[in-house]
Parts: structure tokens; C-alpha cells; sequence
């Protein structure tokens, strides 16, 4: 007894912990907005007796295991009151908070310092995040407020210009960047080829780019991950809100099925200023409309279902001799199960679709192309202790590419129907994600991501001798398309071709002190799928294609860098990163590819390589009457395509050239002005480096034709871009107790008329007999008004 009795004092005295430790228990929860019930993303929760915390999920979802005890619970979240909360904690606890829109106070500080260490001790970098609000207060042209310009204005992030579809991250092409609307991929974000993207603002509750440091839950692209979740609608009262602009408008609806159990969304969109082009004698159309629609209901504590979709379509006619339609179709139905307090999971099955359609009348024969997919995904994320965070899971898709079919649309046309073959794939990746905190200074996230490619049998491929369907010259010193020695035929569930990838992913913080932090990462990701694309920016009619016998997947390495740090408690902050990437088998095109209606491409495709390196640099101010941020990029981005064999040249001799989305220099300034509860002010300033281009350099003379000759690929450049915005929101009644409200937007886009080049072609002057340079610009100053409304 006497020696128990000293062992328990020996431990007492210098080993506490041992006998002191306190049992653990787990407070979890959801957290909401107060007046619609809609789960929120990303609400911190921080416990300041302990300094911990954690942050709810992408289903407003939240678990912490700490020591018995009495805690002052903080609950924080942009634009919402920050509530604190006593709770004494002696049994595994479930707590739902809900929050209450902030103020209108203009000053009003609703996040607090100790929170903000929150994100500094995060490992996860290289993210961006904007809120609706913010993007519907950036100035945009015609009035129509878009997700995708919106996120061009953050570092590293641009386009191709004014009128074109699709951003670039890091360097990168825009069918390197995974799209997603409620973890359904979007294949083309934008409407009327380019100059407005296809997400309705009001149906958006939260969205996340992805440029570095990709978590394992993705995957497929090598670039970006672009995360966008629809609003699941108010499950508390009907309202209705939408706008009215010069050239669309667009309505939302929202309400309960069941009140505080269930709600539904439908929105849509649509332009119609084709409407008003009678009025000049002209008979051509060019229109959009979308829907989007969310179903959402509560079957118990541990069980939701959701149902969303979105249909868009674009239609453009020229008189009755053409007519252009496209656009995406997606479903996704899930299902949220709570396991226990520490284990969630979400199961999803996802169908997405994307259409290009494309009537000649004036030649008699219509054109179809597309690729759909079906996807299966099991998400879970363990809560297993604070420290100690785990995300794992699996998907599988299944892949139909349709190259292009054309048929006959009178029975008088004279053209025989032609199918292109159709392909077919199945992707599959397992992944698991940790998220790890070390000690009070260090955190660390790594995991990885297996995925394989099965490429599967097709009615008719073509075969080479060597395998090899482009041939090298050597007398012309030019790539050639190699002549088929014949074909093979496969079923359905024959596999052609096979890849297997492991993708780690790594990150880590170190916090230097309570305000600021260093963060490293590390990723690779695969991209079995790609676009047939020889223009700067998509277009309608490009072509997906897979991996396969004679085209490798792309492969991404990337590592990035940086400093992170907050100022007068989190009023401004300061990221500044370094990154540099490579990618493997960036597919590139022989000289005179055809790529429109190619039953064989592989004919005109070599597998080359690109890197991408540079800084980037984001100062904001977060809080205040003035708001913003200024964002720079310095980069460069490359690629090369060498020969094959010593004999080769390849593409531009071998040498690295500039890629088309290469922009030296970035700069962009945001900044909004709460002048009062009625005036809101906004700006935006943008300057980038000019498009890579190809230009002549000579010409010669061959029987009696002019022949031109070119420079090397993308060695000059469009003038640079830039141009100024600004815009003014007038909210009439602010304090007005009426279901109605309504404001008014005035915008100006490019106010000093700057007219940028979105390309130069050279022509011969017919009155002077000389060559001459021709620049076209599509937007000069363009004024806007639109009315928003809520009720």
C-alpha cells in the first residue's frame, strides 16, 4: 500500500499529465444562417481557454474533442454577429448555433484576432475565396455580374481577354482547371462565347479556387480546382429576389417544402437583347438562358438529401442560314449521413452533360458533339481528435465522348450521313487527406490521391507502324499525319489502353508569431482528359478527348512557397508566394493540324512539355468603409515540344516558346467605398502584359502567290491590356420595414475607353499596296444600368 501510495505521489509531481489527464469529450453540430436556415462554409469555432478551434465543412458541419471542462464558446463568420456561448461540457455534446446577419454599423468588427490565428496555423495555401456580396459589387460590363471575371482579378488568375471564354491559373490552359457546381464538372463556364460565364450570382452560396496545394479529394485537372456550392434555399419563409439589367434578367425563388425541415431553389436566367434587333433590320439571333434549381431536406439529426441541377443553353443564328446551340447539363443528388459525433459522410451521384449543336442550312447538314459522364463519389472526414483530422474516399466516372456527327436536315441536300467514333473511358481514385497539428507553431496537411485510367474499347481505331501516327519529313523538315496500316475493333468492355497514377499532396505552416505565418506545399495531379484546342481560349466547338493508346495523361508537379501575415487585427493582410511547376505530356499540334472533324487525331498531336514559375501578392483591407485589395503576378509561363529522334526538329525547332496564356505582369486593384447605408462605390483597375502572338516577318513569291512567313511561335506580343471600371449601388430605402426592397447599379466598364487588342491581322492596304497591321478591339467604354430587387 505504502509503495502505491509513493508511485502515485512520484507520478503526481512530475508527471501530471499521466494522472491528471482529463477524459475528452465531442461538441459538434451545425451552424446556419438565422433567417434562412442555410448551413454555412467555413464558420470558425474557437475555444479560448485551450486556443483551439476547428471550422465547419462544406455542409456547415463542425466536431472538436477537447478535455472536460467549462468553455466560452466563439462562433465568428463574415458578415454575421460573432456569438459567444458558455457550455459546460461533460458528455459528448450536440449544438447547432445559429447566426444573425451583422449590422448595418459600417465599422462593425465581426472578426476577432484570435480567430484569424485560425487561419494563419492552417497549412492549406494557395486558396482564394470571395463572397457573393463582394462579386456583386465589382464593376463588370453591361451590368452582368460574373463569377468567373470576378476571380481574374485575384493573383495569379487571368484570360485571354475581353469576349473570351474560360481563366488561367498560374500559367496554365483553361482545360487544366476542374469546374465544379455542386461537385458536378461544368466542361464550359461561359455564355455567348465567352463574355458572360454561366453561373447565376443568386443561386451562389460559396465558392473556392484552388490554385496550389490541392487537397486529395481532387483531382483530374492540373492547374486549379475552381469549387462552386448553389444555396440550398430558405427553409424558413418564401422570398423571391432578382435583377433586371439592359441585357438579361433573372429571378429566384426559394422557400420551404416543410419549414425548418426542407427547402427548395429554382432560379433562371435569361438575355434577350436580341429582342430589339428588328428594330435595326437585322434577322440574326444571339441569346442564353440557364436554370438552376436546389431540393434540399432534413430526414432526421443524422441524415439530409439534396437534390440540384442546372440546365444552360446559348443559341446563335444568322438569318436562316445558321444556327449555333450549346450549353451544360447537370444532376446531383447526395446524401449526408452523421456515423457519430466525430465521422461525417457524404455520397453523391452526379450526371453532367455538355451539348454542341451546330444547323447549316445554307449547306444542309446539322452537327452534333459532346461528352457525358457519370460519376459515383463516397466522401468521409473523421474528426478523430483536434489534433488529428482525416478525409478519405473514392469516385468512379464513367466517360462518353462524342467527336461530331453530321447528318442531312432536308432529305434534298445531297450529304450522306458521318459519324466520328465514339470513345469511351472509366476513371477511377481513391484518396486519403490528413490534417495534422503538431504543436502550437506547426501544422501539417498530406495525403494522397491513386487514380487509374481505363481507356475502353471503341468500334474503330486506327493502326501505325511503330504505333506511331506522326511521321517526321526529313526532306521538308515538317511533322506529317502517318498513313493508317489498318484498324482494330473492340467491344465495349475491352480496355485499350491503361494509366496509373500516385498523387501526394503535402502542405505545411509554421507560425512565426501570433500574426503571421510561413506555408509550404507540394502536389502532383494527373489529367487523363483534353481539349482539342488550337486558339487562345476555348471555343463551342472544341473537342474533349481521352487518354489513350497514343496520348499520355498530363502530369503535374508543383511546389509553392509563402508568407502570410495579418495587421491591426486582421484589418489588413498580406500574402506573398513563389510557385513553380511542370507538366508532363502537354499535348501540342504538328503545323496545319485540322482539328474540327478529325476521326484521327492522333495524327496531328505530338506530347510535349511546360513549366510555370512566379510570385504573387495579395495586400487586402478586410473591414472599414474602404475595402479591397491589390493583387500582383510575376510569372512566366513555357512549353516545348523536342524531336523524338536526333533527325527531329520538333515544334519551333525544340525550343521553349511562350504559351498563350503567358502574362509577365499582373496587376489588379479592387477596392469598394461604403459611403453610407444608401451609397456604395466600386472600382476596378487592371493591367496585364499583352497576349503572346505570332506574327509574319516575311513573305515570298511561289507561282505567281504570295506566301507569308512567320517567326517563331508566341515570340511577340499583343499591346498590353488595361482598362478602368466603376460602379455605384443606390439602395433607395435602406431601413425600410417593407417585404419589397430594391437598389439600383450603375456601372461604367473601361471608362477611359481604352481600346484593347483582343488580336492583330495583317492585310494588304488597297490603296497603298503595302502590308498594315489591324487591330480589333471589342469593347470601348460601356455604360450599364440594372435594378435589383428582393421581396
Amino acid at each position: 500500500m505504502a509503495i502505491t501510495y509513493r508511485v502515485t505521489l512520484f507520478l503526481l509531481c512530475f508527471f501530471p499529465s499521466i494522472l491528471l489527464a482529463q477524459e475528452k469529450f465531442t461538441l459538434s453540430g451545425t451552424i446556419t444562417d438565422g433567417k434562412t436556415n442555410e448551413t454555412l462554409i467555413g464558420v470558425n469555432i474557437l475555444i479560448p481557454e485551450i486556443q483551439s478551434g476547428t471550422m465547419t465543412n462544406e455542409y456547415g458541419f463542425y466536431s472538436i474533442t477537447i478535455p472536460e471542462g467549462t468553455y466560452s464558446i466563439q462562433i465568428s463568420y463574415l458578415g454575421f454577429k460573432t456569438i459567444t456561448e458558455t457550455i459546460v461540457l461533460n458528455t459528448n455534446t450536440s449544438k447547432n448555433f445559429q447566426l444573425q446577419e451583422a449590422a448595418e454599423s459600417l465599422d462593425e468588427v465581426v472578426i476577432t484576432e484570435n480567430v484569424e490565428q485560425l487561419n494563419i496555423r492552417k497549412p492549406q495555401m494557395s486558396v482564394n475565396a470571395l463572397s457573393i456580396k463582394t462579386i456583386k459589387q465589382m464593376p463588370v460590363v453591361l451590368g452582368e455580374v460574373d463569377v468567373i471575371k470576378s476571380i481574374t482579378l485575384l493573383p495569379g488568375v487571368t484570360n485571354a481577354g475581353e469576349g473570351s471564354s474560360g481563366f488561367n491559373v498560374r500559367g496554365g490552359a483553361a482545360d487544366q482547371n476542374l469546374i465544379l457546381l455542386d461537385e458536378a464538372t461544368i466542361f464550359n463556364s461561359s455564355h455567348l462565347f465567352g463574355f458572360f460565364s454561366v453561373f447565376n450570382p443568386d443561386a451562389i452560396k460559396d465558392l473556392k479556387l484552388y490554385k496550389g496545394g490541392i487537397p486529395a479529394k481532387y483531382g483530374g485537372r492540373v492547374s486549379s480546382v475552381l469549387d462552386i456550392y448553389q444555396k440550398e434555399g430558405n427553409s424558413s419563409e418564401f422570398h423571391m429576389n432578382g435583377g433586371i439589367g439592359l441585357i438579361s434578367s433573372r429571378l429566384l425563388a426559394e422557400g420551404p417544402i416543410k419549414k425548418d425541415k426542407g427547402s427548395f431553389l429554382f432560379g433562371g436566367r435569361s438575355s434577350y437583347a436580341h429582342l430589339f434587333l428588328p428594330l435595326f433590320d437585322l434577322d440574326n439571333v444571339a441569346y442564353f438562358y440557364d436554370l438552376n434549381t436546389k431540393l434540399s431536406y432534413r430526414l432526421n439529426d443524422r441524415n439530409s438529401i439534396f437534390l440540384s441541377g442546372y440546365f444552360g443553353r446559348d443559341v446563335f443564328s444568322i438569318q436562316d442560314s445558321f444556327e449555333n446551340t450549346y450549353g451544360n447539363t447537370v444532376v446531383n443528388f447526395r446524401w449526408n449521413h452523421l456515423f457519430s459525433d466525430k465521422l461525417f459522410s457524404n455520397v453523391s451521384l452526379i450526371y453532367s452533360d455538355y451539348y454542341y449543336g451546330l444547323d447549316l442550312n445554307f449547306v444542309g447538314f446539322e452537327w452534333e458533339s459532346g461528352i457525358r459522364n457519370f460519376n459515383v463519389k463516397y466522401d468521409l472526414k473523421h474528426y478523430i481528435n483536434n489534433n488529428f483530422k482525416l478525409e478519405y474516399g473514392l469516385n468512379s466516372i464513367y466517360y462518353k465522348f462524342n467527336p461530331g456527327e453530321i447528318n442531312p436536315n432536308t432529305e434534298d441536300s445531297g450529304i450522306n450521313p458521318f459519324k466520328l467514333t465514339d470513345k469511351y473511358a472509366f476513371e477511377n481514385a481513391v484518396y486519403a487527406d490528413a490534417e495534422h497539428k503538431l504543436s502550437n507553431k506547426l501544422s501539417l496537411s498530406y495525403g494522397a490521391r491513386f487514380s487509374t485510367f481505363h481507356r475502353l474499347g471503341q468500334d474503330e481505331l486506327n493502326s501505325y507502324e511503330n504505333d506511331n501516327p506522326v511521321i517526321f519529313n526529313q526532306d521538308l523538315g515538317i511533322y506529317e499525319k502517318a498513313e493508317p496500316t489498318g484498324t482494330e475493333s473492340f467491344s465495349r468492355s475491352d480496355v485499350i489502353e491503361s494509366f496509373a497514377n500516385i498523387e501526394p499532396r503535402f502542405s505545411l505552416a509554421y507560425q512565426l508569431n501570433d500574426f503571421s505565418s510561413v506555408k509550404a506545399s507540394y502536389n502532383r495531379m494527373s489529367q487523363y482528359l483534353h481539349l482539342l484546342s488550337n486558339t487562345s481560349s476555348p471555343t463551342p466547338l472544341d473537342v474533349w478527348t481521352p487518354s489513350g493508346k497514343y496520348i499520355k495523361p498530363q502530369l503535374l508537379d508543383q511546389v509553392a512557397v509563402g508568407y502570410f501575415r495579418t495587421f491591426k487585427d486582421n484589418i489588413f493582410s498580406l500574402e506573398i508566394e513563389t510557385f513553380y511547376k511542370t507538366i508532363q505530356n502537354r499535348i501540342d499540334y504538328i503545323d496545319g493540324a485540322d482539328l474540327i472533324a478529325n476521326n484521327a487525331i492522333e495524327q496531328v498531336i505530338l506530347n510535349g512539355e511546360a513549366r510555370a514559375y512566379g510570385m504573387e501578392i495579395l495586400f487586402r483591407k478586410n473591414e472599414g468603409k474602404l475595402k479591397g485589395w491589390l493583387a500582383y503576378t510575376l510569372s512566366k509561363s513555357e512549353q516545348r515540344t523536342p524531336g523524338r529522334t536526333n533527325i527531329e526538329t520538333g515544334i519551333n525547332n525544340g525550343n521553349w516558346y511562350n504559351t498563350p496564356f503567358d502574362k509577365t505582369h499582373d496587376i489588379s486593384l479592387t477596392a469598394s467605398y461604403d459611403l453610407n447605408k444608401k451609397w456604395t462605390f466600386s472600382s476596378n483597375f487592371l493591367f496585364q502584359t499583352g497576349q503572346p502572338a505570332t506574327f509574319p516577318n516575311g513573305q515570298y513569291e511561289y507561282n505567281g502567290i504570295i506566301i507569308p512567313s512567320y517567326e517563331g511561335r508566341n515570340s511577340s506580343r499583343l499591346p498590353s491590356y488595361h482598362r478602368l471600371d466603376f460602379s455605384v449601388n443606390y439602395n433607395p430605402n435602406p431601413d425600410s420595414e417593407k417585404r419589397f426592397k430594391g437598389e439600383w447599379v450603375f456601372g461604367i466598364y473601361n471608362a477611359y475607353n481604352r481600346r484593347n487588342a483582343a488580336n492583330i491581322t495583317f492585310r494588304e492596304n488597297r490603296m497603298s499596296g503595302t502590308n498594315e497591321a489591324v487591330r480589333l478591339a471589342i469593347f470601348g467604354i460601356v455604360p450599364s444600368v440594372s435594378y435589383n430587387f428582393k421581396f
